[in-house]
């Protein structure tokens, strides 16, 4: 008999998440360590009449494409993969690597050299997206190498991450539709305004909004979820910003990055660890250098960092900026082959728009 957590996680994914409904193409992926939830999502999906495909990675694979693939593999990109983004109905993603650090040491530029062969897919994702053509939810299953990033027992990731998507209550759909409705109450509120200023003992930005959508996220797409954005003005963005959590992409660990903005670009950047790594992705190409989104976090039932951006962006009392990549449906025009979120904390300082008061010291004042 599968879990009943299990069957209430498969549940959110493929009723409110990406409603899935009778003919749809539906691919499942994710690596072994993930079975457990893939087979559930798997009959889950059959049981909605849609037709599931898996698509299963295997541990160690990244690791040995990125060392041994010459540049015309590196900049290959898989037929398979253009299927599901160009004309697949639903992608469910499982996060379940039992290595995190696996590409610590590979050369970075093999891997923006990867990435960059991969825009024009990536625009394509976020397009058909945006559109509602692709409906797509991204999650995490706990293995032991997540838990050890977060620095708990195995059996400790595994009730943080129930607790995170409020899988313990009896009807998880319901918690995540009061959540839907207290965020659909804070971008009413923020339509139509046009500046961000964020001061706190780690920031002091403005940043521009006009004419700018802010999304909801509220387990749509990602689960757990929690959190509100926007893509902001590509050339407006001021100020300096110390991010307070490491920062990971692509298996390393970027910590104590402090950016500097002008006319919406960043002009330095510094780094306790990896420096190196971060100027390398900021010369990715000209769009990783100005911001994709800003967002803000709205799940206080994510108590802790874990060294996840799943998690971590959604964590209440923190702001994050990505550099890179912007999602269309927000407004947001810059382009990039990449999409990296770093993030802030905010339980001292606030969020305020236009000269109202949005967010102070860890509460929402309006909402």
């Amino acid at each position: 008999m599968s879990d009943p957590r299990l069957e209430k996680w498969a549940r959110v994914l493929v009723d409110y998440a990406t409603a899935v409904k009778p003919g749809d193409k539906v691919a499942l992926r994710g690596t072994p360590a993930a079975a457990p939830l893939l087979l559930t999502l798997y009959r889950q999906v059959l049981e909605r009449g849609a037709y599931p495909h898996l698509l299963v990675s295997l541990p160690g694979a990244a690791e040995i494409f990125y060392r041994v693939a010459e540049d015309h593999q590196l900049t290959f990109v898989s037929p398979i993969d253009r299927l599901v983004v160009e004309t697949f109905d639903v992608l469910i993603s499982v996060l379940s690597e039992t290595n995190t650090r696996s590409l610590s040491t590979v050369d970075p530029a093999r891997q923006a050299k990867a990435s960059a062969a991969r825009r024009d897919l990536t625009r394509t994702y976020m397009e058909r997206a945006a559109r509602g053509e692709l409906r797509w939810v991204l999650t995490l299953y706990p293995t032991e190498a997540y838990a050890q990033e977060a620095e708990m027992s195995l059996q400790e990731f595994e009730d943080f991450v129930y607790e995170a998507g409020w899988l313990n209550d009896e009807d998880p759909v319901a918690r995540w539709q009061e959540q839907a409705a207290f965020q659909a109450r804070l971008v009413e509120w923020l339509k139509g305004r046009r500046r961000v200023y964020i001061r706190g003992p780690n920031a002091d930005l403005v940043l521009g909004i006009e004419g700018r959508t802010f999304i909801s996220a509220d387990g749509r797409h990602n689960f757990p979820d929690g959190e509100i954005f926007t893509g902001p003005e590509e050339t407006v963005t001021e100020g300096w910003v110390r991010f307070t959590y490491p920062a990971l992409y692509g298996g390393r660990e970027v910590d104590g990055v402090e950016l500097v903005f002008e006319g919406g670009r960043v002009v330095k950047a510094t780094a306790k660890k990896n420096e190196a790594f971060l100027h390398r992705m900021l010369e990715t190409d000209e769009g990783a250098r100005r911001l994709g989104e800003l967002g803000i976090g709205t799940n206080f039932a994510i108590r802790r960092f874990t060294r996840n951006i799943l998690f971590d962006e959604k964590l209440g009392g923190t702001f994050h900026l990505a550099l890179g990549a912007a999602y269309p449906e927000t407004g947001g025009t810059n382009q990039s082959a990449i999409h990296w979120d770093l993030i802030c904390d905010l339980k001292e300082g606030e969020i305020v728009v236009d000269g109202e008061v949005l967010y102070r010291d860890g509460k929402f004042m309006i909402g």
